[in-house]
């Protein structure tokens, strides 16, 4: 499938995997919208991105919110949702202490809502990918949290398939991918935790925003894909 004209919005797609995704789909030839909470960082990535790439505010936790942003995108052919809130990582004993609520808002919620509200302007036979994490396949303990709530999106990309065709609906599950959703661990335990992942990791590396984005990219442009979670872990959900 060629992505040439084709419009894409991408909420949660200032930074990280939602802007890398933004210039690998711009470079493919398609229309970005980013959707982001912080207007800075929109104005940012804006700027390093091909002229015409569209900004607008959105919270996707924000039903309204998600309303006025597809109201202003117009009509999309490709949907990308990499919103995430950090919160569930820490040991069992620890779980009832965090806010798991808050958790599930800023993630499965708010990809949920995105996904039933761009129903009115995403095209019939267009597509939706979601991004969840691998923390949903692993079995790494102090991740139970994390698993729960990436593991809700995962669950619910099957009977979206099934409900929404023919439309497509996807998700791709990052493994460890060295970008700011570590930004809040001081620098020398990021630097601990990166290498022994790295080393545990069967191709001897983590992964970049970049890598994610190839995915993402590669499930928008097969249109014979639907209904499924592509891991992009390097194979660490394999240890």
């Amino acid at each position: 499938m060629s992505l040439q004209g084709r419009k894409t919005a991408i909420i949660g797609g200032s930074s990280g995997i939602g802007r890398a995704t933004a210039a690998l789909l711009a470079e493919r030839g398609a229309e970005v919208t980013l959707g982001g909470r912080d207007e800075k960082r929109l104005a940012a990535a804006a700027e390093a991105l091909p002229a015409g790439t569209k900004t607008i505010p959105v919270d996707a936790t924000d039903r309204g919110s998600l309303k006025h942003f597809y109201g202003k995108a117009g009509r999309i052919d490709d949907l990308v949702v990499t919103v995430t809130r950090r919160g569930g990582a820490g040991p069992a004993t620890d779980l009832a202490e965090q806010d798991l609520l808050g958790a599930f808002e800023g993630k499965p919620v708010a990809h949920l809502q995105a996904v039933a509200l761009a129903m009115s302007t995403l095209d019939p036979r267009g597509s939706i990918t979601l991004v969840s994490a691998g923390s949903a396949q692993s079995a790494l303990p102090g991740t139970a949290g994390l698993a729960a709530v990436n593991g809700a999106i995962e669950a619910a990309v099957p009977p979206l398939a099934r409900e929404l065709a023919p439309r497509r609906i996807n998700a791709v599950s990052p493994g460890v991918i060295e970008n700011e959703w570590w930004s809040e661990v001081p620098e020398e335990e990021r630097g601990a935790l990166f290498a022994d992942f790295a080393e545990q990791t069967p191709v001897g590396r983590n992964g970049n925003s970049e890598d994610v984005a190839q995915a993402i990219g590669a499930l928008i442009e097969n249109d014979y894909i639907t209904g499924v979670v592509l891991p992009c872990d390097g194979g660490l959900r394999l240890t």
